[in-house]
């Protein structure tokens, strides 16, 4: 995450003040790898495993499921199913992978629609937490395409507050095109941020987060909304 930044005069978000800190993400995900330990349900010990790896790890395995797509249908059979999860190293044994394909294969037809599969990975986040994540979401995205790009983020942020920009190590579309990394995938960073992507990371966020008031406010601070 980025280094912490000193207060200034703007009344916009600064960049470092960017909900989901890297503390919030440690917490999440040692809390992630202590309740793997004692999780026997299949699909909550496929989402802990997930945020074992940050607030990003669900939206990683989501992108990994888009790569094994090849005819862009959304859907997965048992096979690319099984692929999807070792190529994002995740350690599941073939028995219990079974028993995960099963309870999203919901009509029994040998195929599961991965957008539901993540709908159901993610952490459940309150009606009051996805209603502020949305908010700051379409706050973000000046276009109103349903994606922040880095010419999104021009209109929203003064990034000549960054510390990196101020010493003249980055500019200013580096730091922007950093703070769009942070959503992303590690394996696949395309600078671009879509509603689902940015829900996902939030919902990671949200499990280190047990008080709802807390996280609203987090965000409403973090956010300027």
């Amino acid at each position: 995450m980025f280094e912490e930044e000193q207060p200034t005069e703007t009344t916009q978000p600064t960049l470092c003040s960017m909900a989901g800190t890297a503390r919030h993400d440690r917490e999440m995900m040692m809390e992630a790898k202590r309740r793997l330990k004692e999780s026997l349900d299949p699909v909550e010990r496929l989402r802990l495993q997930c945020l074992t790896r940050g607030s990003a790890g669900i939206k990683g395995l989501g992108r990994t499921f888009r790569i094994l797509d090849d005819n862009k249908d959304r859907s997965l059979d048992f096979t690319e199913f099984l692929r999807g999860l070792n190529d994002f190293g995740l350690l599941v044994e073939k028995n219990e992978a079974q028993t995960l394909f099963q309870t999203f294969d919901r009509n029994g037809n040998g195929t599961i629609d991965f957008d539901e599969f993540l709908v159901t990975l993610r952490p459940p986040m309150s009606k009051a937490r996805k209603e502020v994540v949305m908010e700051a979401f379409h706050k973000l995205d000046r276009s109103g395409d349903g994606v922040i790009t880095v010419e999104d983020l021009q209109g929203v942020y003064n990034a000549k507050f960054h510390p990196k920009y101020q010493n003249g190590e980055w500019t200013e579309d580096q730091v922007f095109r950093t703070f769009l990394d942070n959503f992303d995938s590690p394996y696949d960073k395309d600078g671009k941020v879509t509603q689902e992507e940015f829900i996902n990371y939030y919902c990671g966020v949200s499990a280190s987060i047990d008080s709802d008031v807390f996280f609203i406010l987090m965000m409403k601070n973090s956010w300027k909304l």
